[in-house]
């Protein structure tokens, strides 16, 4: 057995499929089975997600409430599946996406923008219990173009998907908040500044286009020529120009050590 997939099946925190399937808790089981209903359907326009589905790669962590021990058990999660893929070989069969998961109990928004507040509400806290320092070639300023979330030391990019979402169905995973995260270099690799990367990016919001019945976010671009990181992980219903803000702040190393101390 693979050594990698060994040690996902041993880790405390991380979910395979197949564990999600039989998963006792109810809610977990039928917030798999609605993943699974889109992402097997030949239509859905993320050819990474599918692919991974088909190949049983995705990893889920099942977060039950947005207290501190259910932060703190998501920021456990996430300091495992980081460190697993600090062993990737640039393989698409050994990328493995994370899907974080929230109950119903969790998160009681009822619009997308409800839903981004509280998904930018618990990034912040995760930076919060972040375990290591912010990544010295990592804008620290969400409006440059290098910046990305970071935990653990490794760049990420973080997809918001709601229940709320109804003209864009692509960020429509079921009726539970999902963030799916994956490290931020398997997009740099695959659908890079590259010719056969700009190829794999038109490809999927042509893709885009037929399964949302409208065309891609203006805001959806590619990492550090322009495009602001933290726009696209949020995405709107309708295809306006966007301002204003990102919610998140970063932190000083000193300052998270603070903060955790103090809780």
């Amino acid at each position: 057995m693979d050594a990698q997939v060994e040690r996902l099946q041993q880790t405390a925190k991380l979910i395979s499929q197949t564990q999600a399937l039989e998963d006792g808790v109810a809610w977990h089981r039928a917030a798999f089975e609605e993943i699974a209903s889109r992402l097997a359907g030949p239509d859905f326009p993320c050819v990474f997600s599918r692919n991974a589905f088909r190949k049983q790669l995705l990893r889920f962590v099942f977060v039950e409430s947005a207290d501190r021990d259910g932060i703190r058990h998501l920021a456990e999660a996430l300091t495992e599946y980081v460190e697993l893929s600090r062993d990737w070989d640039g393989q698409l069969d050994t990328a493995y996406p994370l899907l974080v998961m929230f109950s119903k109990e969790a998160v009681t928004a009822h619009t997308v923008e409800r839903y981004h507040d509280f998904g930018w509400q618990v990034l912040q806290e995760l930076h919060h219990l972040d375990p290591a320092p912010w990544p010295a070639d990592v804008d620290q300023d969400p409006d440059s173009a290098s910046w990305s979330m970071c935990f653990n030391g490794m760049p990420l990019f973080c997809n918001m998907s709601t229940p709320a979402h109804l003209n864009r169905r692509s960020r429509n995973l079921g009726e539970y908040f999902t963030i799916v995260i994956n490290p931020r270099e398997r997009f740099d690799v695959f659908a890079g500044e590259t010719p056969s990367g700009r190829k794999v990016r038109a490809n999927i919001r042509n893709r885009i286009h037929r399964y949302d019945g409208m065309p891609h976010s203006p805001q959806l671009g590619s990492y550090g020529v322009g495009a602001l990181e933290w726009l696209q992980y949020g995405l709107i219903e309708e295809n306006n120009e966007r301002k204003g803000v990102c919610p998140f702040g970063h932190r000083t190393a000193v300052e998270n050590e603070q903060e955790i101390l103090t809780k």
